[in-house]
């Protein structure tokens, strides 16, 4: 097991250093410093002195990969590539353009985007998997009609119409919850329920179908059969032998969510004015603040390995063929 787990962190290594020169490339080469300058200088019109001091203040005035004019390792390390790219690495995320520190700037708002990812997530998982197995039990039967089409509309619908219904029918006209906003401490759970219903409803109708179609994958196979022959009871049948059979392909959907466990739901906060991660990502690209982004990137595809590799862990738990393979 151990094995098998070192195999899988050392896979991820190579990939994270791919996203991070990807990232660099996109951010260095396709837009210069001198086009960051002229961005946060006010267009075109700016003198090429105010270029130079700008990108000297914000350590953009060094070369790209390779600084010849220092001695020893520091023709590699005192470059751009270095200081703002292979640090990164060690999680020295630096400042933003602004002047303010992006790593303590991450630690405040990663605890909004915890308080309202994780309760979307655990309940979501909890309400799909269990609409999706009544979808599976009742198969074929008007209910199981029904339910698929409700999916299929709520599918169709944009996020974003979930928002602003929720906002008006909970917030405005009933007045159970405040229509946005934030508060620190216990006070935080007000400004939370309206987001975390939005997010579990709005995930109802592609996460059930695709859970009910898992479902109805394993119920005909050969195992289900003889655990019927047996005398199991359908409810036993589904629970004890469906459900665990079916977790496998559901923890692949499951992994594409942890990443926004930190990083937070872009909509969601923007919407309801949280200020979490999300928040800050979509505050950085209005105000075209790259250091943010850069570092915003880099966590997300770490984050989003990490997940890869916690789900092919699980995967062994679940299914220990896989670790064989």
């Amino acid at each position: 097991m151990i094995g098998y787990i070192i195999r899988r962190l050392l896979y991820a290594i190579p990939i994270l250093i791919g996203v991070n020169l990807l990232t660099f490339a996109l951010f260095f080469f396709v837009n210069s410093p001198d086009d960051m300058a002229r961005v946060h200088l006010g267009g075109k019109r700016v003198t090429p002195e105010a270029i130079v001091k700008w990108k000297e203040d914000h350590g953009y005035n060094k070369p790209m990969l390779y600084n010849g004019a220092r001695p020893g390792t520091e023709k590699l390390t005192d470059t751009i590539f270095f200081k703002h790219s292979v640090s990164l690495f060690a999680f020295r995320f630096g400042r933003s353009d602004q002047g303010r520190d992006i790593g303590y700037d991450i630690y405040q708002r990663m605890w909004p985007s915890l308080a309202i990812a994780l309760p979307v997530f655990l309940v979501g998982i909890l309400v799909h998997v269990t609409f999706a197995m009544m979808l599976a039990f009742f198969r074929g039967s008007y209910l199981d009609t029904a339910g698929v089409v409700l999916c299929v509309v709520m599918m169709s619908i944009s996020s974003l119409f979930y928002v602003i219904g929720g906002q008006y029918l909970i917030s405005m006209l009933l007045r159970l919850v405040p229509i946005s906003g934030y508060d620190s401490g216990f006070e935080a759970v007000k400004f939370l329920i309206l987001p975390v219903m939005v997010g579990v409803v709005g995930g109802i109708g592609a996460s059930t179908r695709l859970y009910r179609t898992f479902f109805l994958e394993e119920i005909n196979k050969d195992y289900v059969r003889t655990a019927r022959a047996k005398g199991l009871s359908e409810l036993r049948v589904l629970f004890r032998h469906v459900l665990k059979n079916a977790m496998i392909p559901i923890l692949t959907g499951v992994v594409v969510v942890i990443p926004l466990l930190f990083t937070g739901s872009l909509i969601l906060e923007s919407f309801f004015s949280i200020p979490g991660l999300g928040s800050y990502t979509i505050d950085a690209i209005h105000s075209q603040d790259f250091a943010i982004v850069r570092s915003m990137v880099f966590l997300g595809s770490v984050l989003y390995i990490a997940g890869l590799v916690l789900t092919d862990i699980t995967y062994t738990l679940v299914d220990p063929r896989v670790r064989l393979e």
